[in-house]
């Protein structure tokens, strides 16, 4: 008799050398590679080191190289007297197992009593040039504490899925602030206007003294290596909605 092959747990397990920042500030693989791009940039111009990594157990990885290195695709990085710590999440987190993602990272920050998370995403959305700019979808005391008046203008309506909705869900239920700054992106590996987008408007919230500009520059170095991690999550990006709803 045949059985059905189940697919074994998904666990991810957060490996860190000292306790984090009180601010932690993601990126991850999407589609247009926009965030991720952008924390990637900030943690090589903010000589930000790496700390630690979340290892995926369960879930098809992928280990990066360079020079013949491998190296975690979910990383940490953090720096003594800066308090932020980056989440750069290489490896694609299907929507499905996006809740999971979370609530691990959730159990990780809550331990260490991280106090705030910042999300930087690129959204596959319509729009026209007045479009090309960085919205946020955020919790009241995020909004409170970083986001004064017109500073950025809040993302109009539609709906949130996988990580970036169940930590957000988190902020709202806890006292934990958590904001979303997203900007539309276009189908191409990465969109380097969109990540400046998102730069451009971090480092005016936290006042860090980043350059944006150099950042196009930053992506030509690495094109072919995004192209094929853009390749990668389109094979896999199954249970992402065709339509998502932003306006």
């Amino acid at each position: 008799m045949f059985g059905t092959r189940r697919r074994p747990p998904t666990d991810f397990t957060v490996n860190h050398q000292d306790g984090p920042s009180t601010i932690l500030l993601c990126g991850f693989s999407a589609y247009g590679l926009a965030g991720l791009t952008a924390v990637d940039y900030l943690v090589d111009h903010l000589d930000l080191e790496e700390y630690g990594y979340i290892r995926a157990e369960g879930l098809p990885s992928i280990t990066p190289f360079e020079a013949g290195k491998p190296r975690h695709p979910i990383r940490l990085f953090s720096r003594n007297d800066l308090d932020i710590t980056v989440l750069v999440g290489e490896l694609f987190v299907p929507v499905s197992l996006g809740e999971q993602f979370a609530t691990d990272i959730l159990s990780w920050t809550t331990e260490e009593g991280v106090k705030e998370i910042a999300i930087a995403a690129g959204i596959p959305v319509p729009h026209g040039p007045d479009g090309h700019q960085t919205y946020y979808v955020a919790t009241e005391d995020f909004r409170e504490r970083r986001l004064p008046a017109g500073s950025v203008q809040p993302m109009g309506s539609g709906f949130l899925d996988g990580t970036n909705a169940a930590l957000i869900e988190r902020g709202m239920d806890t006292s934990l602030g958590v904001g979303l700054f997203v900007t539309p992106v276009h189908a191409m590996a990465p969109d380097v206007e969109a990540a400046i987008r998102l730069v451009e408007t971090i480092t005016t919230v936290y006042d860090l003294d980043v350059d944006a500009t150099p950042l196009r520059a930053f992506a030509d170095e690495v094109t072919q290596y995004y192209n094929e991690l853009a390749q990668r999550i389109e094979e896999r990006e199954i249970d992402v909605p065709e339509d998502r709803m932003y306006m």
